[in-house]
């Protein structure tokens, strides 16, 4: 490992980048959802639920970033391009094989999954409306995460950051033309999203592929290794599918206080998952530098480069709880005229605030162990971390209607904090034990 890797210089030049590119996707959303708020409670509550169901529909399938910037990233340090784009794009080919193996049933079985939350019959029609339109993009969602992770693999953050930019920008224009001038309502936040997400993606597989070609890397799908990528990533699919059963029994939790207080939660688990990328921003560079670092044979430097990204997780979560606290009350006008609804919004913003740092700590030592390939510990510690949650939200459900007004929705942001806190120690555990600590390519 050089002498400045792992330097805050280097880790700067990488995090600000992947902050930039990370922000902009849930600013965008934000928008969205205004948009999207102005159109009504149902409409609001919709949202939602067909966003929770989208997001657990793609998001189980990050391993094919996660994984990918590990195994490219680990490759490169061990002075072998040619085969890290060769894994980049056997993470693209597998990108696309499951996509369309998603977006069709998810398609077909759009109303069956919206109704699944518990919701009113008006947010219900307005979740199979939004969720059918957006399993067009699904394809290109999957394929955009796994161009992301092989440029990151080679310490490029700044191509992902230049398309999410102008794509996401794309986004927010096409969805403002398309529900208020073309009337189209929240299927045109749909079909909005759909367009821009297929450009972003081609934009990134031309350069991975251009790259590909100057490194003499086959284009061609291998089977063998393709099939070696996806079983490579199985313990990272179990440790995402046990995070998204987590998210949406919380949505499911909150369904159960009603549409107003379902609502608030998809503002409040928007402003989360909005954080959450900023704090995710070190986890990116931690998994890139990580990877680099023990395929160089570099053990001390990749343990160095861990105590020092959990502090950096811990003051820059202090930092967001501060300007979260600050603006919990302006935030909820920006997307409901509801009076309940923007109280609601302010108590769960509110509690938000108070374990960000906790937050920061675990995103950090995430993308540590997962730059490191150690997803099968990863997967075990998810699955008893949901183990210990899922009791509290359906004592939480059951109590709903003794919780009035805004103490639902504290109760259930109390409850997922409860959840990032369980994550920290056993994350916290696993490193402190160097088992993680393996070297080569």
């Amino acid at each position: 490992m050089s002498e400045t890797t792992g330097s805050p210089r280097q880790i700067l030049s990488l995090a600000v980048p992947a902050l930039a590119t990370l922000v902009a996707e849930p600013l965008f959303l934000l928008a969205d959802t205004a948009m999207v708020g102005h159109l009504g409670t149902p409409a609001l509550a919709g949202l939602g639920v067909a966003g929770a169901a989208l997001s657990t529909a793609v998001s189980i399938f990050v391993f094919l970033a996660y994984a990918t910037t590990a195994v490219v990233a680990r490759q490169r340090g061990a002075g072998r391009p040619d085969r890290a784009l060769a894994a980049g794009l056997d993470g693209l080919w597998l990108a696309l094989g499951l996509g369309l193996l998603v977006a069709v049933p998810t398609a077909v079985f759009a109303p069956t999954v919206s109704g699944w939350f518990g919701a009113g019959p008006d947010a219900v029609a307005a979740a199979t409306t939004y969720l059918r339109i957006s399993t067009l993009g699904i394809p290109a969602m999957l394929a955009v995460l796994a161009c992301s992770g092989t440029l990151r693999g080679f310490l490029d953050i700044r191509t992902p950051l230049v398309t999410a930019v102008f794509g996401f920008g794309a986004n927010i224009v096409l969805n403002y033309l398309l529900i208020f001038v073309a009337g189209l309502g929240i299927a045109g936040s749909a079909w909005g999203t759909v367009i821009a997400q297929n450009a972003m993606a081609a934009a990134l597989v031309t350069v991975v592929v251009r790259r590909a070609i100057e490194a003499r890397a086959t284009l061609r799908p291998h089977l063998g290794r393709v099939w070696r990528a996806a079983l490579g990533g199985v313990p990272l699919l179990v440790r995402t599918m046990a995070l998204r059963v987590a998210m949406l029994a919380t949505t499911w939790a909150a369904a159960g206080f009603g549409d107003q207080t379902l609502a608030a939660h998809q503002v409040v688990f928007t402003m989360f998952g909005m954080l959450a990328l900023m704090l995710d921003a070190l986890a990116i560079a931690a998994q890139a530098l990580t990877g680099t670092a023990l395929g160089a044979g570099d053990s001390e430097g990749a343990v160095r480069l861990t105590r020092r990204l959990t502090w950096w997780g811990v003051w820059g979560g202090l930092g967001l709880s501060a300007l979260l606290a600050a603006t919990h009350r302006l935030l909820p006008g920006l997307f409901t005229n509801d009076a309940q609804v923007r109280e609601r919004i302010a108590a769960g913003l509110l509690t938000l605030a108070i374990y960000q740092a906790v937050a920061g700590v675990v995103f950090v030592l995430d993308g540590v162990l997962i730059g490191a390939g150690d997803g099968r510990a990863l997967a075990w510690l998810q699955v008893i971390v949901l183990a210990v949650y899922l009791p509290v939200l359906v004592w939480l459900h059951a109590g709903a209607e003794s919780m009035t007004g805004s103490r639902g929705i504290v109760a259930l942001w109390l409850a997922f904090g409860w959840f990032l806190v369980a994550r920290m120690v056993g994350l916290l555990l696993r490193a402190r034990s160097r088992a993680w600590v393996r070297l080569g390519a």
